[in-house]
């Protein structure tokens, strides 16, 4: 583990390479406490979320709890789910909590018996599909978003459908040749789903496999770059990008399109491992967040993204909550995601940086 700065307010920023396991590798590991106050519990989070933008929520858990040492760990979503999976199978030491954007994996994960069981007043308020069991919960609500270089994308070429894109990239391949990118679903598990549930539900998915491929797409594995290289000019369109990270770095040349003909919306979700040591703290954080606080704190990072009434999403034909329940199991499947893997492949070769 390398890099330790010391920061105001007593959070401890470590820069960390710090190697798990010799497939299994930790990004950023950063430390809250609070001021003048002696912590006697130590609280493990391993997450996707990015650190700075869950940083505010996490102090002011400390601040409302200031016995607890915080230890947020911020992990790529197939690292850390790999990693739960060893932990559960009894090999290496436990998190109190997980959170990650790869929704199906978490099902898994709950499915193989890895997660312990909670119930709150607060829990029990969740809708049926921000919830699985007891055992895993939504936190978020965020929309897979088109994004666009708004001073290289002409107005009338603003893809604002998926149908739109198909026909820009149809139409003008030598414009957009090189310079439109999406996750690169084998590295990414956010990008994975993402694609998966695209192929269950739009018809124009094996389309949009061919335009990229007439084009010469762009994969890559993480948000934050993709959304930067946008910004400069690098990309003119990403697409499915996960629209919560926009407000995460400069984007005032970037446009913003939740497609028309469908919007999928993603809940971040939580477990509380059955090998956590601290399980009672791991459900005060589960409860701080599902808490009035906790919901201001998550929309003012853009984690709640539009209103959070699961009623109005269901009335709205255009916008499609994954949900946190078996049906996505099948997203696990082997040799269904090895199928799905080849055709993506197969449709097009795109290049990972």
């Amino acid at each position: 583990m390398t890099g330790i700065a010391l920061v105001r307010w007593g959070l401890v920023l470590l820069l960390a390479n710090a190697v798990v396991s010799p497939a299994i590798a930790q990004e950023i590991v950063t430390k809250f406490t609070t001021p003048s106050s002696v912590a006697d519990t130590r609280l493990v989070i391993r997450s996707t979320t990015d650190t700075v933008i869950f940083t505010p929520l996490l102090k002011a858990f400390v601040a409302r709890y200031p016995n607890v040492e915080l230890q947020y760990e911020q992990w790529g979503s197939n690292d850390l789910y790999n990693d739960s999976r060893r932990v559960c199978d009894g090999q290496g030491a436990s998190a109190d909590v997980v959170i990650s954007s790869g929704v199906h994996q978490m099902v898994d994960l709950v499915n193989r018996a890895c997660a312990n069981a909670y119930r709150s007043a607060l829990t029990a308020q969740l809708p049926a599909q921000r919830m699985w069991r007891d055992e895993l919960w939504g936190i978020t609500r965020e929309a897979a978003v088109i994004i666009y270089n708004k001073s290289l994308v002409f107005a009338d070429d603003v893809p604002l459908t998926r149908f739109a894109l198909l026909d820009l990239m149809r139409r003008s391949p030598d414009d957009y040749r090189g310079k439109i990118a999406t996750y690169d679903i084998e590295a990414s598990g956010l990008g994975f789903l993402f694609a998966f549930m695209d192929s269950q539900q739009a018809t124009t998915f094996g389309g949009l496999l061919e335009a990229f491929a007439r084009v010469d797409a762009v994969a890559t594995c993480c948000s934050a770059e993709i959304i930067a290289s946008v910004e400069s000019g690098r990309y003119k369109i990403a697409y499915n990008v996960l629209g919560s990270y926009v407000s995460t770095v400069p984007h005032a040349n970037i446009g913003v399109i939740h497609p028309q003909d469908y919007t999928m919306f993603l809940s971040r979700a939580l477990m509380i491992p059955k090998a956590a040591p601290q399980k009672e703290t791991a459900a005060a954080f589960l409860d701080f967040l599902l808490s009035a606080e906790g919901r201001a704190l998550l929309a003012g990072a853009e984690l709640i993204q539009q209103s959070d009434n699961d009623e109005t999403a269901r009335s709205n034909s255009t916008d499609r909550y994954i949900p946190i329940d078996p049906t996505l199991l099948v997203a696990m499947d082997h040799h269904r995601r090895n199928r799905f893997f080849a055709e993506w492949r197969d449709s097009f070769s795109i290049q990972t940086r």
